[in-house]
């Protein structure tokens, strides 16, 4: 883990707190304010030093500034053993009530149980590790969740309320080979309401404090207005303890830096305060903290052992007679005006095969189709399987009457022509990972970082253009290890363009290939106007494979329902109508 000192804001030499006080009294008197002297004084005084500036504010000018005691979830889950007593002690003080009390008083059920454990604060320290109850602890939680009807909360409370960080860690790692599912998606498919948020919350900080308040951070600001309780709350009290492994793990996750999101998100004072407290920009692409390396290794890992079981929205239907779907559609296009209810019921609901035969009959009918769309070559050539490719390379020539590969090549030139061209081909290997190969290519790697950009672009192409995803999931693993960086951040700073596009869309695919495509659906549809072939392509051809996945994956980033995204989208955007309505058939959903 990281060493030394990881905050961002440390206690103040000379620190008064009585002339701070002063100070502080004198810049917010009067007509207007001195922004300017409230900024400098209270981002470069440590919590303690605050505390102190408070209470003799409060002695000297009767003012009290106030408590926030939101957020029991994020509090309860994230602190440490004394952090927990001691704010036992100060809520003791100031309220002149016993926290349990009030919040027994206040919430109930499991909620409330598992809230009053993470209240005494009494989990095993972080050495304690009983090496010879980790698999029983893992097969305890499989055996009170996934394997029974119903889920044995006790067992889950007293688990994760109790055992230190690091047995929990190794508990974790032992479960997902027993349920082949991580412990986050069982307690989301055995758990609920304020109970699933705590002990989802409980699962993140033990995996990692900083990258779920990274997590934290990133919701409180996306979207249509900003938390401010939230982020307030996390830029303080992290400042003076791993402001920096925070930031680093939000580089790692959402491909930009804390920095800039406060920059793109607040302004004013309030901007620059938070900025202060940030600390810096990490918009680079460099070696990894100490911590945040180990995370983005855990994050292959995890990505490597998950079994993901797609989904897909719609599904054949029984009784299908293309003829009649055929006359059906004609009927309802022709004369004045169309009949949309009719048109959205059979497209929305006949898989990919059986639209394709309606499309036959209907062309043997009118004599003429419907046209074909071959926009976003680098999303379908990295996320279709072999099979698939070779099907649409002979779809394409039977249309068009040329290979595809030959189109590619009149359109398209160099080092993005040839990875096109590579995975035009539907030859990628399809075997499991080869432990010694994989080590051997993650070197090969990080040695083409340092080579000439061609030399880089030809090893780079060589290795993520023709190895297995379960393969290429391992390489990138290595490839922390050995270089100490991300593989997603040396493609972006790097390579520029289509070249780039296609790399990292590659990267991102093998890493987890329904939030790759959850992340296309939010970037066609956030913004002025929608990117309409984007989000049809995907909601069409995902419909039947892996849809319920991308859903998933879209609430857990962007904390909204892809149903909800698309409803909102409706009012303030372009999916509106019976567009609008076939969209939100092909999602199946609400989630």
């Amino acid at each position: 883990l990281s060493q030394g000192f990881r905050g961002t804001v440390a206690d103040f030499p000379d620190f008064d707190a009585n002339g701070d006080a002063e100070a502080l009294y004198n810049a917010m008197k009067g007509f207007g304010s001195d922004k300017e002297a409230i900024l400098d004084l209270v981002t470069s005084r440590s919590n303690g030093q605050r505390q102190e500036i408070r209470s003799a504010y409060k002695s000297l000018y009767g003012k009290g500034a106030g408590t926030d005691e939101k957020c029991l979830i994020e509090i309860l889950a994230s602190r440490t053993n004394q952090q927990i007593h001691d704010l036992v002690a100060a809520y003791n003080d100031a309220y002149g009530r016993d926290i349990e009390q009030d919040i027994i008083g206040d919430t109930s059920g499991h909620f409330k149980k598992m809230l009053v454990v993470l209240l005494q604060g009494t989990r095993e320290d972080d050495g304690v590790v009983h090496e010879e109850v980790i698999e029983e602890d893992a097969q305890a939680l499989f055996a009170a969740g996934e394997e029974q009807w119903g889920t044995d909360e006790s067992i889950f409370i007293m688990l994760l309320g109790n055992r230190s960080v690091t047995h929990l860690q190794l508990v974790f790692d032992e479960y997902q080979k027993i349920a082949e599912k991580s412990i986050e998606d069982s307690i989301k498919s055995e758990l609920s309401g304020d109970f699933e948020r705590l002990m989802l919350a409980v699962v993140q900080c033990i995996r990692s404090r900083p990258m779920f308040f990274a997590k934290r951070l990133y919701k409180s600001m996306k979207g249509l207005g900003t938390a401010d309780n939230t982020l307030i709350r996390i830029m303080i009290s992290r400042s003076e303890i791993d402001m920096l492994d925070i930031r680093e793990c939000f580089r790692l996750r959402y491909e930009k830096s804390l920095h800039n999101m406060i920059q793109d998100d607040t302004s004013g004072e309030y901007k620059r305060t938070l900025l202060k407290l940030c600390g810096g920009d990490d918009d680079i692409a460099g070696e990894f903290f100490p911590e945040a390396a180990q995370i983005a290794y855990k994050m292959w890992e995890i990505s490597a052992m998950t079994k993901v079981q797609l989904r897909g929205t719609v599904h054949p239907i029984s009784d299908f007679d293309p003829g009649s779907d055929a006359q059906d559609l004609r009927k309802a296009m022709k004369g004045f005006g169309t009949d949309e209810d009719t048109i959205i019921e059979i497209v929305a609901k006949r898989s990919n095969e059986q639209r394709q035969e309606i499309r036959h009959v209907f062309k043997s009918i009118l004599g003429r189709g419907a046209g074909t769309d071959e926009h976003a070559l680098i999303e379908i050539l990295v996320t279709r399987s072999n099979q698939e490719i070779q099907d649409m390379c002979a779809a394409y020539k039977k249309a068009f009457k040329k290979n595809l590969e030959d189109a590619i090549r009149s359109d398209t030139s160099g080092h993005f022509c040839r990875i096109l061209v590579s995975l035009a081909q539907g030859a990628r290997d399809e075997g499991p990972a080869d432990m010694g190969r994989a080590e051997e290519d993650a070197q090969a790697l990080a040695d083409a970082c340092n080579a000439e950009s061609d030399e880089m672009m030809d090893k780079f192409m060589s290795i993520l253009c023709t190895r297995s995803f379960p393969h290429l999931r391992r390489v990138f693993q290595e490839f922390v290890r050995c270089s100490n960086k991300d593989i997603e951040q040396i493609i972006k700073k790097e390579m520029s363009g289509d070249i780039k596009n296609a790399m990292y869309a590659i990267v991102r695919s093998v890493k987890n290939q329904p939030s790759y495509l959850a992340d296309r659906l939010y970037k066609a549809m956030k913004g002025l106007g929608t990117d309409d072939r984007a989000l049809i392509r995907i909601m069409v051809s995902r419909s039947e494979i892996d849809l319920f996945n991308i859903r998933k994956e879209f609430k857990d980033t962007h904390d909204t329902s892809l149903h909800d995204f698309i409803q909102v989208e409706a009012l303030v955007g372009d999916t509106s109508g019976d567009y609008r309505k076939t969209l939100l058939i092909l999602c199946g959903g609400e989630d």
